[in-house]
């Protein structure tokens, strides 16, 4: 498969060097090569099979919407655009391509999801619930597009919208926590990621389950699917 690159940050490099691992051609577009996503032309992506995108937030909504434009299917792993969900949705039902996003593609997360989800029925039993995330100083979203998506978990399963409470500090891949307390005990639920492979791993896993598929996923919903 040929795979385009979007962003050469730290989790991108990862995901450059997992893919070629197994056994696809990368070609790696950084930001400042890519202003306002005028180097997706349709003639660069015209040998494209896949675009994934681990960029920022203020470039990745022009890149997307490129990328659709040229009817390339696409897996987007940065985060801190998703009010711009709906309207996205609609291009790539528009597009016919394949798109698939995700708060995080650490197959972990997506697991804490579910447990979030269980460990959320304390919350009608007299428990009070806070989640707390860290990540590096160079985050430039919070709270973490990982934090909403586990406190929406716990929303859909008990109605309650908890307080979420962000961390920058050094060099922090990842930590998300959902702490449930009591008069009389206390739940922790923590997620800590130990290096960015999971995630870039995951998007790749995600590049190469989205050959052949047409419509709009989210990773929390597809990740067992994945070979």
């Amino acid at each position: 498969m040929n795979i385009l690159l979007l962003g050469g940050g730290k989790t991108g490099a990862i995901v450059e060097e997992i893919a070629r691992e197994r056994g696809h051609s990368v070609d790696v577009l950084r930001s400042v090569d890519n202003p306002n996503a005028s180097a997706l032309t349709r003639e660069r992506l015209g040998n494209v099979d896949s675009v994934i995108d681990f960029t920022n937030p203020g470039a990745v909504v022009l890149n997307i919407e490129a990328c659709l434009a040229a009817n390339k299917s696409m897996v987007v792993g940065t985060t801190g655009w998703y009010e711009e969900l709906p309207r996205i949705q609609k291009i790539v039902a528009q597009s016919g391509t394949g798109f698939l996003f995700g708060a995080n593609f650490s197959i972990g997360v997506n697991v804490l999801y579910e447990i979030a989800q269980t460990a959320a029925a304390a919350l009608r039993h007299h428990y009070f619930g806070q989640i707390f995330e860290r990540h590096h100083v160079h985050k430039q979203d919070a709270p973490s597009g990982t934090a909403i998506a586990l406190q929406q978990a716990v929303q859909q399963s008990s109605g309650a919208q908890l307080e979420i409470t962000s961390f920058r500090e050094g060099d922090v891949v990842g930590m998300h926590e959902l702490v449930l307390d009591s008069p009389h005990d206390t739940i922790y639920v923590c997620h800590d990621a130990k290096s960015r492979r999971g995630f870039a791993e995951g998007a790749v896993r995600g590049a190469e389950w989205l050959v052949g598929e047409k419509g709009f996923f989210d990773f929390k919903d597809v990740w067992r699917k994945l070979a």
